[in-house]
């Protein structure tokens, strides 16, 4: 940009010289990076698989969580096997079919039985693709689809897991997503994301921050709070996809042993509209 700027000083009087094609240069840069983001996703699920890597933080009221995941995703059909890491204990973690399947520690799962179930499905068609990202790493890639053409910036390079990547700053479009209508209430208009690409155009780390704003009478709500401001909570994801090609194996736990819980998930949903 400094040299833009000293190249227009210089350049013609009526704007069409140096300044004028740096200028032009810089659109094809931006044009490019556009194209390169937007590709991304589908040149990442034509490797069919992957195994991924995953960290939430989620931050209110001065306080964070941390929660850490690893497995392996289905980027064809979305399908996907994960171990996650929520306050010390292990929850596993599957996607088969668009139906959530989570065991939870020390049967703390509701029902008396070792397994709970969401249909994704219905959810999603409820409350948008909000909920459903932050469990579905296939889901989670799609993001890249909705990125706004004029919030695109190049931020240099990186070696991941020993892969050189180009880095890229974009703004997604939250209209464009599944269920963006519901979605821009609680996140707002666009939503800033991260990814880092391949030599060969597939993405290997997504970085996305929101900015959740609480219903009213949620208990994210500090029951101390006497004003009427929603509470707000940030959450920022970081993916890492490696390894593609790997097996996937994601299988439904037996029927016997798994409590639907999509009732109370929708339950949930209508509370927060």
């Amino acid at each position: 940009m400094l040299a833009s700027t000293v190249l227009a000083g210089c350049g013609d009087d009526d704007g069409t010289g140096d300044g004028a094609r740096g200028s032009a240069a810089e659109g094809n840069a931006r044009e490019q990076g556009t194209q390169a983001v937007r590709s991304a996703y589908d040149r990442t699920a034509e490797e069919d698989t992957a195994k991924v890597r995953l960290h939430v933080r989620t931050s209110a009221q001065g306080a964070s969580e941390t929660a850490n995941g690893q497995g392996a995703v289905d980027l064809d059909d979305g399908d996907s096997v994960m171990t996650l890491t929520v306050q010390g204990q292990r929850i596993e973690q599957r996607v088969v079919d668009q139906v959530l399947y989570q065991k939870m520690p020390n049967g703390q799962a509701p029902g008396g039985k070792p397994w709970i179930k969401i249909d994704l499905g219905k959810v999603s068609a409820q409350q948008g693709a909000g909920d459903r990202s932050m469990s579905d790493p296939a889901q989670s890639a799609a993001y890249a689809k909705a990125i706004t053409d004029k919030d695109v910036t190049k931020k240099g390079t990186a070696t991941i897991d020993g892969v050189e990547t180009t880095r890229y700053r974009v703004s997604v479009d939250v209209a464009k997503l599944p269920g963006g209508d519901a979605l821009r209430q609680q996140v707002g208009p666009a939503l800033p994301m991260d990814v880092w690409l391949d030599e060969e155009g597939r993405m290997r780390r997504q970085q996305i921050d929101m900015t959740l704003k609480a219903a009213p009478g949620s208990t994210e709500r500090s029951s101390t709070d006497a004003s009427s401001a929603p509470q707000k909570v940030t959450v920022r994801t970081v993916m890492d996809f490696t390894d593609f090609g790997t097996e996937v194996e994601a299988d439904a736990p037996p029927a016997g042993q798994v409590t639907d819980m999509t009732g109370k998930a929708l339950e949930q949903g209508k509370r927060r509209s």
